[in-house]
C-alpha cells in the first residue's frame, strides 16, 4: 500500500473519532438529581387523601350532623366515633355511593347493615365507655362492632352465618380492630364464656326477649334489643338490670331482619 493511501485511511479514522467525540459532548445530559432525593424523606409530610376518600369524609360528617345529631343523639363520644368509622368499608362495592345514606343497605345472604341513625341510637343507649365488656348479637358486616371498638370497648360479637362472620373478622382486622372477638354461633344463647357483660346489643329481632342474654348481663348492665314479629315493625327496647330485675324503656319503632337460630 502506498504511503499516500495509508495516510488517507488514517486521516479518515481520525476524522471519524473526532466526529464521535464531538457528538457525545453535544448530546443533552439529564440534569443531576439534587442530593436530597437520594435519601428517604423523614416521615413528617402527610399523604393527601384521594378525591374519593375526601368525598367519603365529607359524606360521613354530613351523615352525623344531618341524620344523627339532629334527631337527638347527643353523646359526644358516640358522635365522634360515628364521624371516624369508615362506613363505606363495610358495604358491598355496588352500594358505595349510598354508604352514608339515611337507610339500611343489603350486605348479602339476606342481611343488612343498619341505618346510621339506628346504629348511633343503640350505641348511645348502651352508655358504655373504655374498658366496658360488650356482647353483640348479629355481627353482620362488622360495622356496629367497629363503632363499639372505637369507643374503647372490649367487644365480643356472635354471628350465626359463618360466611358473614369470616368476612367481618377479616374486615375488622384489616381496619385495625383486631381485638374484636368474632364467633360463629347461634346468638340466641349469647357467649357465656366471657359473661357477665356490661352491655349487650342485639342487631336482629327475636319475637321475645332471650333469657340466656338476660342471664349474661351484669347487674347494672344494659341490654338494647328490637323485639317483634318477622316482616313487620318491631319495638326497640332498653332493658336495665337493677336488683336482678329488668327495667324497660321503649326507644321507638324499628325494622330489623329476624334473629335466626334454634330458639
Amino acid at each position: 500500500m502506498s504511503r499516500t493511501r495509508r495516510w488517507a485511511i488514517v486521516s479518515a479514522v481520525v476524522i471519524c473519532l473526532i466526529i464521535v467525540v464531538a457528538a457525545l459532548r453535544l448530546r443533552p445530559r439529564s440534569p443531576a438529581l439534587p442530593a436530597a432525593t437520594a435519601t428517604i424523606a423523614a416521615p413528617t409530610a402527610t399523604i393527601a387523601p384521594s378525591p374519593v376518600e375526601d368525598a367519603f369524609f365529607a359524606a360521613r360528617q354530613a351523615m352525623v350532623e344531618e341524620q344523627i345529631a339532629r334527631r337527638g343523639v347527643n353523646d359526644a363520644a358516640v358522635l365522634e366515633v360515628m364521624r371516624r368509622v369508615p362506613r363505606h368499608r363495610f358495604v358491598p362495592t355496588q352500594y358505595l355511593s349510598s354508604a352514608y345514606g339515611d337507610h339500611p343497605l343489603p350486605i348479602g345472604l339476606g342481611q343488612t347493615i343498619s341505618q346510621p341513625y339506628i346504629v348511633a341510637l343503640m350505641t348511645e343507649a348502651l352508655h358504655v365507655g373504655p374498658g366496658a365488656r360488650v356482647l353483640e348479637i348479629g355481627t353482620g358486616s362488622g360495622y356496629q362492632a367497629a363503632v363499639l371498638a372505637e369507643l374503647g370497648v372490649e367487644v365480643y360479637t356472635v354471628e350465626i352465618i359463618s360466611e358473614l362472620a369470616e368476612r367481618a373478622a377479616a374486615r375488622l382486622a384489616e381496619l385495625g380492630y383486631a381485638d374484636v372477638k368474632v364467633r360463629t354461633a347461634d346468638g340466641y344463647f349469647g357467649w357465656p364464656d366471657h359473661a357477665p357483660y356490661d352491655a349487650i346489643i342485639v342487631t336482629a329481632a327475636p319475637d321475645h326477649l332471650p333469657q340466656p342474654l338476660v342471664g349474661q348481663l351484669k347487674e347494672g348492665g344494659r341490654l338494647v334489643i328490637p323485639i317483634g314479629p318477622t316482616g313487620s315493625y318491631q319495638t326497640l327496647w332498653l332493658f336495665e338490670k337493677r336488683g336482678g330485675d329488668l327495667v324497660a324503656t321503649n326507644l321507638g319503632d324499628v325494622r330489623f331482619v329476624p334473629l335466626t337460630g334454634q330458639h
